[in-house]
Parts: C-alpha cells; structure tokens; sequence
C-alpha cells in the first residue's frame, strides 16, 4: 500500500467506503479479481475516476483483462482507511440517536469499537446498551485517559454540543463525530466531522422535487 496522499480530495475520500463496501459484496461470492470498469458500473460511476482513486491507496495496478485481485484490493483499501487498526471510541448522549449507534455492531468491521457512553440521565445511567456500560458524565475524564481513547462521538441537543465537545478535549480526545446540528468552536488540530440529519433531509426533499438538483 502506497503511503497516504496528503492531496486526495474529500470527494475521493467519500467514494472510498463505498468501493469497500462493493468489494466486501464481491469477496463474499467469491469472485477473485475485478476490473475498475465493474467497480464503476456498480456503483454508477466512471471507471476513469475509479481508477485514479484507487491509485490513491494501492500500489499493484489492475491487470488488463483481470483487474484487481479483490482480496489484495480490499486490504489495501481496509488499511488506508485504518479499518484493520480498531480505534476505540466513547459516546455522549443516550437518547434514542445515541443507543441506535451503540447497538449497530457493524461498526466494527470499519475499525471502531465504542468502549463506553455517558450521559447525565439517572435512569440509564449503571445500565449496559449492546453489552457497553453507560456511565455519567464525570466519568468521561478518567476513561478516555484511562483508556487512552482519541475518538468521541456526540449525540446530544445542540446546546449542550459544545460542552461536550470542551469536555472530550480537556480529557484528550482527538477528533469528535458530531451528530448534533451545531458548529463547534474547538482548538486547532482537533478533527471534527458533523452529520447534520436534517440538512441531509433537506438535500432529498430538494431532489425530489428538482430532479437535476445536485450538491
């Protein structure tokens, strides 16, 4: 696998989960190689795009004719996108957003591993969500140092966001997944990646009604 690019665009990057996930569906039939051209008829993209992209994070270019070997493609793609290094995660926020991500173990084959939540509710608080234990919130300082955890995830109302936020970097965390509809206010060097839920519903209601609407 060739070292990471530092000029991939985020646009390269978005399509990268989705080859993975195609490779996965080709892994499981067994079908050894794959040609990017197939990869791009999959997933209704140009197989000229794919082909760069790919480029980004393997080093053995496809063979005419065979294409990639799929599993050596798939661990290049699993190792670039640090899927094969599971990083352990905490999560703040356990309403019904929040249980609905610590009870989906596909997570798991995409390399992160949620080791606890915390919330400041007294009834879920001492309880366990798909075997995790909840916490309260003055817990949050000592486990992430404890456990050395570098990623936060937030799924609380936006104004307590930017609280949760503060506490996750005072104890260390690195980078934050933030599911609340806020702008957070963090110091450099902090990554920060927002799902704005219904700005992404705002998008499909305009592409239903505006069918040559794109982003």
């Amino acid at each position: 696998m060739q070292e990471q690019n530092t000029e991939m665009s985020k646009a390269t990057l978005r399509r990268l989960p989705s080859y993975l996930r195609y490779l996965y569906q080709l892994d499981k039939q067994a079908v050894p190689t794959v040609s990017s051209t197939t990869i791009a008829n999959g997933l209704g993209l140009n197989p000229v795009q794919v082909r760069k992209d790919i480029a980004f994070v393997s080093s053995v270019a496809g063979k005419p004719k065979t294409g990639y070997i799929t599993k050596e493609l798939i661990a290049d793609l699993e190792g670039y996108l640090g899927y094969n290094n599971t990083r352990d995660a905490v999560l703040v926020g356990v309403g019904g957003l929040g249980r609905a991500i610590m009870g989906y173990d596909g997570f798991r084959n995409y390399g992160l591993n949620i080791v606890a939540a915390f919330d400041v509710n007294q009834s879920v608080i001492g309880t366990e969500i798909n075997g995790k234990p909840v916490y309260h919130m003055d817990k949050l300082d000592s486990t992430v140092k404890r456990f050395k955890i570098q990623l936060g995830i937030i799924c609380v109302p936006s104004a307590a966001a930017q609280g949760v936020a503060d506490s996750m970097v005072n104890a260390g965390i690195k980078a934050i997944w933030c599911f609340a509809p806020v702008h957070l206010n963090l110091p450099a060097g902090i990554a920060v990646k927002g799902e704005d839920l219904a700005a992404s519903l705002a998008l499909l209601s305009m592409q239903l009604k505006t069918p040559s609407f794109s982003e």
